[in-house]
């Protein structure tokens, strides 16, 4: 695992927009998995600018996100699907037919999740997907006990998450109890993998999943087992880490390396 520490919350956002726009440069076809919530506001916002600025397209990309709240119409104002238009997708060359998100109002749910792992694998897979943590150390909506081998499922969310998000929706009652999220056995089977934290109420689950022990009960610290994971912080999110000289020594080492 990568570990990049950054001085504050635009350097992580830049930091993934830069990836990204490689990526695509690398690969104009990419098949990109996306997150939601706050963190990768900042992201997005880069993306659009260098779009703007002519540094690349979407024109050939296509995208997956990780999760949809189970319930919520795609135009409701807290739905993913609306999240990714208004933050993303409205703003830059992407082919609408070409992002997927979770349908959170599938009749039939289990054909739903069962499509949407097929359209990633007909796809090709998924060359990077992004990735944010919550405080209780879940990544998608993969909550702490989630089997690491789990695929595109409905899942019930914990009240720490829905406490953690209730900010969006103006009061608890209002949040979601269920949703549809990738698994941790789909994440993993992205090519590389980006996740993004940034303040220290992020500090304890980034320790967990970086420098504690593989289980269920942290659903982050499965990125352990990825061989291309890349975390990237600022120093907050950084702040519970103990080897912290080490992570920043193996960046000047690979800097040095690129630069030969």
């Amino acid at each position: 695992m990568r570990v990049v520490v950054l001085e504050n919350a635009d350097s992580v956002a830049q930091f993934a927009a830069d990836f990204f726009v490689q990526q695509v440069k690398r690969k104009p076809n990419s098949v990109l998995g996306l997150a939601t919530g706050s963190t990768p506001l900042g992201t997005y916002r880069k993306l659009i600018e260098a779009y703007q600025a002519g540094r690349v397209s979407f024109k050939d990309v296509t995208t997956f996100n990780l999760d949809e709240y189970y319930g919520l119409e795609p135009t409701h104002e807290q739905s993913y699907r609306r999240f990714m238009r208004e933050s993303l997708f409205d703003h830059i060359d992407v082919e609408p037919s070409r992002t997927h998100v979770p349908l959170g109002t599938a009749n039939n749910v289990e054909a739903e999740t069962e499509a949407y792992e097929a359209a990633i694998v007909a796809a090709g897979g998924i060359d990077v997907q992004l990735l944010g943590i919550g405080t209780d150390g879940h990544i998608a909506f993969n909550e702490p006990g989630s089997s690491f081998a789990s695929r595109t499922r409905l899942k019930t969310l914990t009240r720490r998450t829905r406490q953690d998000n209730a900010r969006f929706f103006g009061s608890l009652d209002l949040v979601p109890k269920l949703a549809l999220t990738m698994g941790i056995g789909s994440i993993l089977e992205a090519r590389q993998l980006l996740l993004l934290a940034c303040g220290e109420g992020k500090a304890e689950a980034i320790a967990k999943s970086v420098e504690g022990p593989v289980s269920a009960i942290c659903p982050g610290s499965a990125l352990q087992l990825h061989r291309r994971a890349i975390v990237v912080l600022d120093k907050g999110a950084a702040k519970g880490l103990s080897q912290l000289e080490y992570y920043a020594d193996c960046e000047m080492n690979l800097n040095e390396l690129t630069k030969v």
